[in-house]
């Protein structure tokens, strides 16, 4: 098997404090990963250590997102769209959005 390349590794910090993290990986079609991308975005707010938005696709769960202390399935799509969720995920989380 071929180790997981990066694609990504990105971390920042709004105005508010609120932390965000973007990390995907290009790893190797298989049956735990049939995209071949593996990933992990976390949305932790100010003061928080616990994220409030988070996204992965470890095994055996496979792709899902916990927001609000509830776990539930994610339809992965592409790469671009899931990076697209999560922040909009992170932006209601965040009181951006109502």
């Amino acid at each position: 098997m071929a180790p997981a390349k990066l694609i990504t590794r990105r971390k920042w910090t709004d105005e508010r404090g609120n932390l965000y993290e973007i990390v995907l990986w290009k790893v190797e079609r298989n049956t735990r990963h049939p995209e071949g991308v593996r990933y992990r975005l976390a949305f932790i707010r100010a003061g928080e250590e616990a994220p409030a938005v988070l996204y992965d696709n470890h095994h055996p769960k496979g792709h899902h997102r916990h927001i609000g202390g509830r776990q539930a399935p994610y339809a992965f799509v592409t790469a671009r769209r899931l990076v697209a969720d999560f922040l909009a995920d992170a932006r209601v989380s965040a009181g951006e959005v109502k």
